[in-house]
């Protein structure tokens, strides 16, 4: 037939590179593995997305992500997140791959597949799943010598899950059968609301009573003079203002401490064990692990990292999740398309220094606007959670059945 002499001819000029392949970088952790293969970088946060729901049910699960040659590197991955450029196709580092990380299922994001790739995790028996498959990526210049090569190979995967309807009918005329495509709509980065001491929070919930608060989340030292200048304008305005100081890095508490009791501000530091009380202006919460907590407690977030260049923002979706407006910097490069998405949705708004921030936060103040945004905001987030709940049981069902 065509199509198996295509992809015979194919995988016949993949086997004639007979060059040794480089010795694996990383090592293959103990348990069960998703191997999670993406196209384009936006799509990485969703998928890692994906996991962090995972985790919790399937102790010991990880997610090794690959991805184009020339991929950046997010800065931060979670501990049970790998990171590997997809080899290349050549039979030596196809059989190195798959023979060294054995994965129990293969989510492949987008199209541009590599048939010398899947064929090996076919054979290999790896459950291979496409998902978030829009209308482009299926038909590759270099295959235009060997017709229907895109039909062979999509022929192995065992579900396909698409973006849109008409995705799911450009798969259809490559072969795919209707009783095996779900229309899912995109997967899209979500927020998982962070954990939290709730006596605790209700505690300070009531010495607080009354009090307008802002959070400013990690926080950068070079950024500490114009949050402060920000705080004292707005406090023009609400004098009972609080300000919750999260730093980005602890090891910043001491200088930060030196800097407010220099400009003499009436600050209470959460890691001495003590509470804030109707005088305190700062409240440095120089602690990890508690941000569920200040994301409950103040209606409006200020993600800071964004403010000076070279730091490139943090997660706009950890605020989201528990109802905080959000403002942020001009500089979040590594969060770039979540931000667009919120403010697009006008559950976000940039500011450029600390006038404009202070202005930000005074007119968040009034808890209509703040409340107005902070729904905005948990849409965005609750945006595509049927998506990932629907892979969520995929996943769960196919590492299930292969478990016993």
């Amino acid at each position: 037939m065509a199509r198996s002499l295509s992809l015979a001819a194919y995988l016949a000029l993949v086997r004639r590179n007979t060059a040794e392949p480089p010795p694996p970088q990383l090592k293959r952790p103990k348990g069960e593995l998703i191997w999670g293969h993406v196209d384009d970088p936006a799509r990485i946060a969703a998928l890692m997305q994906l996991v962090t729901r995972l985790a919790p049910m399937r102790r010991g699960l990880h997610l090794l992500i690959t991805v184009p040659p020339g991929t950046i590197r997010p800065e931060k991955l979670k501990p049970n997140v790998l990171w590997q450029e997809v080899p290349q196709e050549t039979q030596g580092e196809v059989d190195q791959f798959l023979n060294h990380w054995s994965p129990d299922i293969c989510l492949w994001s987008g199209g541009h597949l590599r048939p010398a790739l899947i064929v090996g995790a076919s054979l290999q028996k790896t459950p291979l799943y496409l998902i978030d498959a829009g209308e482009v990526g299926f038909d590759e210049p270099r295959w235009r010598w060997l017709p229907n090569m895109a039909r062979e190979v999509l022929s192995l995967f065992s579900g396909y899950y698409t973006t849109t309807a008409n995705a799911a009918v450009r798969l259809r005329k490559l072969g795919v059968p209707a009783s095996e495509l779900t229309i899912s709509g995109p997967l899209q980065d979500g927020g998982t609301p962070l954990p939290c001491n709730e006596a605790e929070r209700e505690h300070l919930a009531r010495l607080l009573t009354g009090r307008p608060i802002w959070l400013a989340a990690m926080a950068q030292m070079d950024e500490l003079e114009m949050l402060l200048r920000a705080h004292r304008l707005a406090s023009r305005l609400a004098h009972r203002l609080l300000l919750v100081l999260v730093p980005d890095q602890e090891s910043d508490s001491n200088a930060i401490q030196a800097t407010l009791a220099e400009d003499g501000w009436r600050t209470v530091v959460w890691s001495h064990g003590n509470e804030p009380d109707e005088n305190t202006q700062v409240l440095l919460a120089d602690t990890r692990g508690e941000m569920g907590l200040w994301y409950r407690l103040a209606p409006i977030t200020f993600m800071a990292s964004s403010l000076v260049n070279g730091h490139g923002g943090h997660d706009p979706f950890e605020p989201a999740a528990l109802g905080s407006a959000i403002l942020y910097g001009p500089h979040v490069g590594r969060h770039l398309e979540a931000y667009s998405r919120f403010a697009n949705a006008g559950a976000a708004r940039m500011i450029k220094d600390a006038d404009t921030l202070a202005n930000g936060v005074s007119r968040l103040i009034a808890p209509d606007q703040a409340a107005s945004m902070a729904l905005a905001a948990w849409e965005v987030s609750s945006n595509g959670a049927e998506v990932t709940d629907l892979l969520v049981d995929l996943v769960q069902d196919v590492l299930d059945k292969a478990g016993g």
